[in-house]
C-alpha cells in the first residue's frame, strides 16, 4: 500500500499540494437543484473541452506524491476513460486514497469500472461513496430522477459482493444535508446502519451557490443533533465502518471535523486556519487551477502554462488569491478540506 508517512512533513511545512480534487467532467445524467457545481455554468461543456489523457498524463508529472486524490464532477463515472486515469495518477503520483463519489445510477457499469480500477490500482485505498438523501420516492424526487433510489441500492450491493474480493474498497453512502431532508435525518441513517456490510455513512452539509437557494435554508441545530448521533455511532461501529490500519484515529478525526463545521456554521467565522491553494488544489474538467470548490479566483489553467502546476501556483493569480486567503476571514463548511485543516494544523 501507497504509506501516507511521507506526507507527514506537511504538517509543518505546506509547500506542495498533496491532496487534488479533480472535476473530470461537468456532465452529469442528474440535475440535482442544490448542486453548485452545474450551477456554476448552466451549458456544461462538451466532452471535447475536457482534458484529454494526454494532458492530464502531462501535468501530473509536476504534482509528486498525492496523499489524496478526489475525483469529483458532474457523474465521474460518465468518463469513458475513467480507468485509465486512475490508473495514470496511481503510477505517478501514488495516492494513499483515491475517491469516487457517484449517483449510483449506473450499476453495471459502476460495477464493471470500479472492478478495473481495483485491479489496475492496487497500491491504493479506493473509496466509492453513493449519493442518498432520501429514502425511496423522496430520493428521487429531491433528485428530480424517477428510479435513482432503486439503481442507487442496486450498485450497493454489486459494489458490496465486489468488497469481498478487494478489501481495499471502502463502501459507504453520502447524504447532503439540506432544508428539503434535514427532518427525515433519523429514518435516513437508520436505513444505511441496517445495511450488511456496515457501510460508511458520511452527512455533507449542502454548500455553494445553487439554482433554489431554499435549499440551503437549514436549521444549525438539527445539523447539531444530526453530528451528535453520528458520534455515538462511530464510536461503537468504527472498525467495521473503516476497514482498515487506524480506524479509530480516522473516526477521532471525523468528530472533531463535524463539530467544527457546526460551530462554522453557528458562527459564520472561520475556525481553524485554511490550507487553501497550498496543500490542497482544485483541478476542472477543463483545465482551470483553483485553491479551492468555494474559491472562483483561478490561479491559471494548466494549458496556458505548459501543464506545469507548479507554475500555475507560482502566476500572480495565485500569489494574489493565496495572500487574500491568509489575510481574510473568508469560511467554509466544506468537508473534504476541513479534513486536511484538522490533520495538518498541530493545534487543532
Amino acid at each position: 500500500m501507497y504509506w501516507a508517512l511521507p506526507h507527514l512533513t506537511s504538517i509543518f511545512h505546506k509547500r506542495r499540494p498533496i491532496q487534488l480534487t479533480f472535476f473530470v467532467t461537468r456532465r452529469c445524467n442528474a440535475r440535482c437543484p442544490w448542486c453548485f457545481y452545474l450551477q456554476g455554468n448552466d451549458q456544461p461543456c462538451s466532452a471535447g473541452e475536457e482534458l484529454r489523457l494526454d494532458e492530464i498524463d502531462a501535468l501530473s508529472r509536476s504534482l509528486g506524491r498525492l496523499l489524496w486524490l478526489a475525483f469529483s464532477g458532474g457523474e465521474v463515472f460518465l468518463r469513458r476513460d475513467l480507468v485509465e486515469i486512475a490508473e495514470l495518477f496511481h503510477a505517478r503520483n501514488r495516492p494513499s486514497v483515491m475517491l469516487f463519489p457517484t449517483n449510483g445510477m449506473m450499476p453495471e457499469l459502476i460495477e464493471r469500472q470500479t472492478r478495473r480500477i481495483l485491479q489496475r490500482c492496487p497500491h491504493s485505498v479506493v473509496v466509492v461513496k453513493l449519493s442518498l438523501d432520501g429514502l425511496g420516492g423522496a430520493h428521487d424526487a429531491l433528485r428530480d430522477t424517477p428510479g435513482c433510489f432503486a439503481r442507487t441500492l442496486d450498485t450497493y450491493h454489486r459494489l458490496r459482493a465486489l468488497r469481498r474480493a478487494y478489501p481495499r474498497l471502502e463502501l459507504g453512502f453520502n447524504t447532503v444535508f439540506l432544508s428539503g431532508n434535514q427532518d427525515q435525518m433519523d429514518h435516513i441513517m437508520q436505513f444505511v446502519a441496517s445495511l450488511e456490510g456496515a457501510p460508511a455513512h458520511t452527512i455533507s452539509l449542502v454548500r455553494g451557490d445553487l439554482a433554489r437557494h431554499e435549499f440551503k435554508a437549514v436549521d444549525a441545530s438539527k445539523y447539531g443533533e444530526v453530528v451528535a448521533r453520528l458520534e455515538q455511532s462511530l464510536q461503537k461501529r468504527s472498525a467495521a465502518t473503516y476497514g482498515f490500519f487506524g480506524a479509530q484515529l480516522k473516526a477521532a478525526q471525523d468528530v472533531v471535523q463535524r463539530r467544527l463545521i457546526h460551530r462554522t456554521l453557528r458562527s459564520g467565522q472561520r475556525q481553524i486556519p485554511c490550507h487553501a491553494g497550498r496543500i490542497n488544489l482544485v483541478l476542472s474538467e477543463t483545465g482551470e487551477v483553483f485553491p479551492c470548490e468555494m474559491r472562483g479566483e483561478s490561479f491559471g489553467n494548466v494549458r496556458d502554462h505548459g501543464y506545469d502546476l507548479r507554475r500555475v501556483c507560482r502566476t500572480l493569480a495565485a500569489r494574489t488569491t493565496l495572500d487574500s486567503i491568509r489575510r481574510a476571514e473568508f469560511h467554509c463548511t466544506h468537508e473534504c478540506y476541513m479534513k486536511s485543516k484538522i490533520l495538518f494544523s498541530p493545534r487543532v
